[in-house]
Protein backbone atom coordinates (compact mmCIF):
# COMPACT_ATOMS: atom_id res chain seq x y z
CA UNK A 1 0.00 0.00 0.00
CA UNK A 2 1.08 3.62 -0.75
CA UNK A 3 2.63 4.96 2.30
CA UNK A 4 4.82 8.77 2.85
CA UNK A 5 8.30 9.34 3.97
CA UNK A 6 11.57 8.43 2.21
CA UNK A 7 11.19 6.94 -1.53
CA UNK A 8 12.25 2.86 -1.00
CA UNK A 9 12.94 0.34 -3.27
CA UNK A 10 9.68 -0.91 -4.87
CA UNK A 11 8.06 2.70 -4.65
CA UNK A 12 6.25 4.21 -8.00
CA UNK A 13 7.82 7.35 -8.51
CA UNK A 14 6.17 9.73 -10.48
CA UNK A 15 8.94 12.39 -12.53
CA UNK A 16 8.20 15.49 -13.81
CA UNK A 17 10.01 17.26 -16.21
CA UNK A 18 10.37 21.43 -16.91
CA UNK A 19 7.44 21.25 -19.04
CA UNK A 20 5.14 19.30 -16.61
CA UNK A 21 5.64 15.99 -18.80
CA UNK A 22 5.45 13.03 -15.94
CA UNK A 23 7.53 9.87 -16.31
CA UNK A 24 6.77 6.27 -14.18
CA UNK A 25 9.28 4.41 -12.59
CA UNK A 26 9.13 1.52 -10.12
CA UNK A 27 12.61 1.57 -7.94
CA UNK A 28 14.89 -1.20 -8.46
CA UNK A 29 18.48 -1.25 -7.07
CA UNK A 30 20.60 -1.05 -9.63
CA UNK A 31 17.86 0.13 -12.06
CA UNK A 32 18.04 3.37 -14.48
CA UNK A 33 15.82 5.68 -16.53
CA UNK A 34 16.64 6.65 -19.54
CA UNK A 35 15.40 9.30 -21.96
CA UNK A 36 16.29 12.42 -24.35
CA UNK A 37 17.45 14.12 -21.11
CA UNK A 38 19.65 11.93 -19.51
CA UNK A 39 19.69 8.68 -17.55
CA UNK A 40 18.52 9.03 -13.59
CA UNK A 41 19.83 6.03 -11.30
CA UNK A 42 16.78 4.93 -9.21
CA UNK A 43 19.61 4.15 -6.28
CA UNK A 44 20.42 8.27 -6.08
CA UNK A 45 16.22 8.72 -5.70
CA UNK A 46 16.13 5.59 -2.98
CA UNK A 47 16.38 7.29 0.65
CA UNK A 48 14.88 11.21 -1.06
CA UNK A 49 12.00 12.83 0.20
CA UNK A 50 8.93 13.29 -1.56
CA UNK A 51 9.40 16.70 -3.14
CA UNK A 52 13.20 16.34 -4.08
CA UNK A 53 14.65 17.17 -7.11
CA UNK A 54 17.30 14.88 -8.88
CA UNK A 55 18.85 15.91 -12.03
CA UNK A 56 20.16 13.51 -14.79
CA UNK A 57 23.40 12.78 -16.51
CA UNK A 58 22.65 15.47 -19.27
CA UNK A 59 21.87 18.34 -16.37
CA UNK A 60 18.11 18.45 -16.42
CA UNK A 61 16.11 18.40 -13.56
CA UNK A 62 13.13 16.15 -12.55
CA UNK A 63 10.77 16.89 -9.74
CA UNK A 64 9.80 13.58 -7.22
CA UNK A 65 6.96 12.54 -5.83
CA UNK A 66 5.01 8.93 -4.80
CA UNK A 67 1.95 8.24 -7.45
CA UNK A 68 -1.49 9.79 -5.94
CA UNK A 69 -4.34 7.49 -6.69
CA UNK A 70 -5.31 9.62 -9.55
CA UNK A 71 -1.77 9.10 -11.15
CA UNK A 72 -2.45 5.50 -10.98
CA UNK A 73 -6.00 5.14 -11.92
CA UNK A 74 -5.30 7.78 -15.44
CA UNK A 75 -2.34 5.77 -15.78
CA UNK A 76 -3.01 1.85 -15.18
CA UNK A 77 -3.61 -0.61 -18.09
CA UNK A 78 -7.76 -0.98 -18.68
CA UNK A 79 -9.63 -3.30 -20.38
CA UNK A 80 -12.85 -1.09 -19.88
CA UNK A 81 -13.30 2.28 -19.00
CA UNK A 82 -12.90 3.72 -15.55
CA UNK A 83 -14.84 5.82 -13.71
CA UNK A 84 -13.03 9.10 -13.66
CA UNK A 85 -11.62 10.51 -10.11
CA UNK A 86 -14.19 13.32 -10.24
CA UNK A 87 -16.97 10.72 -10.58
CA UNK A 88 -15.74 8.79 -8.10
CA UNK A 89 -15.04 11.69 -5.41
CA UNK A 90 -19.01 12.45 -6.03
CA UNK A 91 -19.91 8.93 -5.12
CA UNK A 92 -17.91 8.67 -1.99
CA UNK A 93 -19.82 11.65 -0.65
CA UNK A 94 -22.95 11.40 -1.90
CA UNK A 95 -22.92 7.90 -1.52
CA UNK A 96 -21.51 8.25 1.77
CA UNK A 97 -19.23 5.99 1.53
CA UNK A 98 -18.01 5.56 5.55
CA UNK A 99 -15.05 3.39 7.31
CA UNK A 100 -16.74 0.10 7.94
CA UNK A 101 -19.04 0.24 5.41
CA UNK A 102 -20.27 -3.14 2.72
CA UNK A 103 -20.21 -1.83 -0.44
CA UNK A 104 -21.83 -3.95 -3.80
CA UNK A 105 -20.27 -2.52 -6.73
CA UNK A 106 -21.28 -4.31 -10.43
CA UNK A 107 -19.51 -4.14 -12.73
CA UNK A 108 -15.68 -3.94 -11.77
CA UNK A 109 -14.34 -2.78 -14.87
CA UNK A 110 -10.73 -1.96 -14.33
CA UNK A 111 -11.03 -1.61 -11.14
CA UNK A 112 -10.92 2.30 -10.74
CA UNK A 113 -14.11 2.41 -8.82
CA UNK A 114 -12.56 -0.91 -6.72
CA UNK A 115 -9.94 1.23 -5.18
CA UNK A 116 -11.40 4.12 -4.00
CA UNK A 117 -14.06 2.23 -2.57
CA UNK A 118 -11.37 -0.37 -0.90
CA UNK A 119 -9.69 2.89 0.43
CA UNK A 120 -12.40 4.59 1.93
CA UNK A 121 -14.41 1.68 3.72
CA UNK A 122 -11.05 0.55 5.24
CA UNK A 123 -10.00 -2.95 6.42
CA UNK A 124 -13.12 -2.96 9.00
CA UNK A 125 -15.66 -2.92 5.92
CA UNK A 126 -15.55 -5.10 2.91
CA UNK A 127 -16.25 -4.28 -0.86
CA UNK A 128 -17.93 -6.84 -3.54
CA UNK A 129 -16.81 -6.09 -7.04
CA UNK A 130 -19.51 -8.46 -9.72
CA UNK A 131 -17.86 -8.26 -13.20
CA UNK A 132 -19.43 -10.73 -15.77
CA UNK A 133 -16.13 -10.73 -18.15
CA UNK A 134 -13.46 -12.59 -16.83
CA UNK A 135 -11.09 -10.34 -18.90
CA UNK A 136 -12.16 -7.18 -16.88
CA UNK A 137 -11.82 -8.87 -14.12
CA UNK A 138 -8.27 -10.01 -14.23
CA UNK A 139 -7.42 -6.25 -15.24
CA UNK A 140 -9.38 -5.04 -12.00
CA UNK A 141 -7.31 -7.55 -9.81
CA UNK A 142 -4.14 -7.28 -11.10
CA UNK A 143 -4.37 -2.63 -10.69
CA UNK A 144 -5.89 -3.14 -7.34
CA UNK A 145 -2.74 -5.03 -6.55
CA UNK A 146 -0.41 -3.57 -7.94
CA UNK A 147 -1.78 -0.30 -6.28
CA UNK A 148 -1.87 -1.89 -2.86
CA UNK A 149 1.07 -4.11 -3.13
CA UNK A 150 -1.56 -7.06 -2.65
CA UNK A 151 -4.89 -7.98 -2.84
CA UNK A 152 -6.71 -7.00 0.01
CA UNK A 153 -8.37 -8.64 2.69
CA UNK A 154 -11.75 -6.85 2.74
CA UNK A 155 -12.13 -7.58 -0.88
CA UNK A 156 -14.10 -10.09 -2.90
CA UNK A 157 -13.38 -9.77 -6.66
CA UNK A 158 -16.11 -11.85 -7.99
CA UNK A 159 -17.05 -13.36 -12.02
CA UNK A 160 -20.61 -13.85 -12.02
CA UNK A 161 -24.09 -11.54 -12.37
CA UNK A 162 -25.52 -9.27 -10.34
CA UNK A 163 -28.45 -11.38 -11.28
CA UNK A 164 -27.74 -14.33 -9.70
CA UNK A 165 -26.15 -12.52 -6.32
CA UNK A 166 -27.86 -13.75 -2.73
CA UNK A 167 -28.01 -12.25 0.33
CA UNK A 168 -26.42 -15.18 2.13
CA UNK A 169 -23.81 -15.44 -0.13
CA UNK A 170 -22.49 -11.46 0.80
CA UNK A 171 -23.28 -12.89 4.52
CA UNK A 172 -26.03 -10.26 5.08
CA UNK A 173 -27.59 -6.76 3.36
CA UNK A 174 -24.88 -4.57 2.31
CA UNK A 175 -25.25 -0.89 3.35
CA UNK A 176 -24.45 0.48 -0.22
CA UNK A 177 -24.59 -0.69 -4.01
CA UNK A 178 -23.09 1.06 -6.80
CA UNK A 179 -23.51 0.10 -10.10
CA UNK A 180 -21.67 0.96 -13.56
CA UNK A 181 -23.28 -1.61 -16.26
CA UNK A 182 -25.28 -1.13 -19.56
CA UNK A 183 -28.66 -2.12 -17.97
CA UNK A 184 -28.66 -1.23 -14.18
CA UNK A 185 -32.93 -0.67 -14.69
CA UNK A 186 -32.82 -4.49 -15.12
CA UNK A 187 -31.23 -5.15 -11.29
CA UNK A 188 -33.69 -2.89 -9.40
CA UNK A 189 -35.50 -5.40 -7.55
CA UNK A 190 -32.05 -7.10 -7.01
CA UNK A 191 -30.60 -3.96 -5.23
CA UNK A 192 -34.09 -3.76 -3.37
CA UNK A 193 -33.26 -7.45 -1.81
CA UNK A 194 -29.92 -6.66 -1.41
CA UNK A 195 -29.63 -3.31 0.55
CA UNK A 196 -30.50 -2.49 3.66
CA UNK A 197 -33.52 -0.35 4.90
CA UNK A 198 -31.89 3.39 4.64
CA UNK A 199 -28.86 2.53 2.27
CA UNK A 200 -27.87 4.72 -0.98
CA UNK A 201 -27.99 3.40 -4.02
CA UNK A 202 -25.95 5.00 -6.91
CA UNK A 203 -25.73 4.23 -10.30
CA UNK A 204 -23.60 5.60 -13.57
CA UNK A 205 -25.07 5.41 -16.88
CA UNK A 206 -23.52 7.43 -20.18
CA UNK A 207 -26.49 7.89 -21.92
CA UNK A 208 -29.87 10.03 -21.64
CA UNK A 209 -32.19 6.98 -22.45
CA UNK A 210 -30.29 4.78 -19.63
CA UNK A 211 -30.47 8.27 -17.73
CA UNK A 212 -34.54 7.70 -18.28
CA UNK A 213 -34.98 4.18 -18.30
CA UNK A 214 -33.04 4.15 -14.33
CA UNK A 215 -35.26 7.11 -13.15
CA UNK A 216 -38.63 5.68 -14.60
CA UNK A 217 -37.81 2.23 -12.89
CA UNK A 218 -36.50 3.42 -9.63
CA UNK A 219 -40.18 5.33 -9.53
CA UNK A 220 -42.24 2.43 -10.74
CA UNK A 221 -40.76 0.03 -7.77
CA UNK A 222 -41.92 2.21 -5.05
CA UNK A 223 -39.37 0.84 -2.40
CA UNK A 224 -36.63 3.74 -3.56
CA UNK A 225 -36.92 7.54 -2.29
CA UNK A 226 -37.25 10.38 -5.40
CA UNK A 227 -33.95 9.78 -7.09
CA UNK A 228 -31.91 12.45 -8.21
CA UNK A 229 -29.85 12.76 -11.20
CA UNK A 230 -26.51 14.86 -12.00
CA UNK A 231 -23.43 15.39 -13.87
CA UNK A 232 -19.82 16.72 -13.17
CA UNK A 233 -18.08 18.81 -15.16
CA UNK A 234 -14.57 19.81 -14.57
CA UNK A 235 -13.04 22.76 -16.33
CA UNK A 236 -9.03 23.91 -15.25
CA UNK A 237 -7.62 27.04 -15.83
CA UNK A 238 -4.34 28.67 -16.40
CA UNK A 239 -3.18 30.92 -14.54
CA UNK A 240 -0.67 33.20 -15.80
CA UNK A 241 -0.86 37.11 -14.80
CA UNK A 242 -2.96 38.69 -17.46
CA UNK A 243 -2.66 35.36 -19.56
CA UNK A 244 -5.04 33.82 -16.93
CA UNK A 245 -8.46 32.00 -19.32
CA UNK A 246 -10.23 28.94 -18.90
CA UNK A 247 -8.31 25.71 -20.38
CA UNK A 248 -8.75 24.98 -23.80
CA UNK A 249 -9.35 21.61 -22.91
CA UNK A 250 -12.09 20.33 -20.18
CA UNK A 251 -13.04 17.09 -18.80
CA UNK A 252 -16.68 17.73 -19.50
CA UNK A 253 -19.35 14.67 -19.71
CA UNK A 254 -18.41 11.36 -18.45
CA UNK A 255 -21.59 9.96 -17.67
CA UNK A 256 -24.74 10.88 -15.31
CA UNK A 257 -24.80 9.69 -11.70
CA UNK A 258 -28.12 8.51 -10.06
CA UNK A 259 -28.72 8.61 -6.57
CA UNK A 260 -31.60 7.27 -4.27
CA UNK A 261 -32.18 5.38 -0.82
CA UNK A 262 -34.14 2.27 -0.45
CA UNK A 263 -37.35 2.84 1.85
CA UNK A 264 -38.32 0.16 4.99
CA UNK A 265 -40.45 -2.90 3.81
CA UNK A 266 -43.37 -2.08 2.97
CA UNK A 267 -43.46 1.47 3.00
CA UNK A 268 -44.93 3.45 0.05
CA UNK A 269 -42.53 6.73 -0.88
CA UNK A 270 -45.21 9.78 -0.73
CA UNK A 271 -45.85 10.74 -3.79
CA UNK A 272 -43.83 14.19 -5.34
CA UNK A 273 -45.56 17.15 -5.70
CA UNK A 274 -45.12 18.64 -9.45
CA UNK A 275 -46.49 22.36 -10.16
CA UNK A 276 -49.45 22.10 -12.37
CA UNK A 277 -49.22 22.98 -15.79
CA UNK A 278 -51.01 25.68 -17.01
Amino acid sequence: MPYSGPFHYGDRVQLTDAKRRHYTVVLEEGGEFHSHKGIIRHDEIAGMDEGSVVRSTLGSDFLLFRHLMVDHVLSMPRGAAVIYPKDSAQILVEGDIFMGARVLEAGAGSGALSMTLLRAVGPEGHVFSYEVRDDHLEYAVDNVKEYFGKQPEWWSPRLGDLADVTVDELGGPVDRVILDMLEPWEHLEKVRDILIPGGVFMTYVATVPQLMKVMEGIRELQCFTEPKAWESLVREWKVEGLATRPEHRMNAHTAFLIWTRRLADGVTPPRPQRRARK
